[in-house]
């Protein structure tokens, strides 16, 4: 079970459309990318990379991913959440980013 963090439930909203990444990586390390579309139309996107214990490594929300559609966006988010997992010490990092 993961346990999220602050990014997280500041970018969940269960009313907008989704589409979600979930991988465990060999080591155990799980990544959740999330993409919609925000009430505005634009793209917006969640990573989180968590331990297999559960507990979130890192986490982080982009507000607007200008000219990206949800499928680009989701392609280079789970490409980043797989770079993060492999380089990413046991500490927690929370990033809100607004591009």
């Amino acid at each position: 079970m993961r346990i999220r963090g602050e990014v997280f439930w500041q970018w969940a909203d269960p009313s907008l459309h989704h589409r979600t990444h979930d991988e465990t990586l060999s080591d155990g390390t799980h990544i959740d990318v999330q993409v919609r579309l925000s009430r505005a139309g634009n793209t917006q996107m969640f990573i989180g990379v968590y331990a297999a214990s559960g507990m979130a490594l890192h986490e982080e929300a982009f507000d607007s991913r200008p000219g990206e559609s949800m499928t680009r966006a989701l392609a280079w988010g789970v490409g980043r959440a797989r770079r993060i997992a492999t380089d990413t010490q046991p500490k927690f990092d929370k990033v809100a980013c607004s591009q």
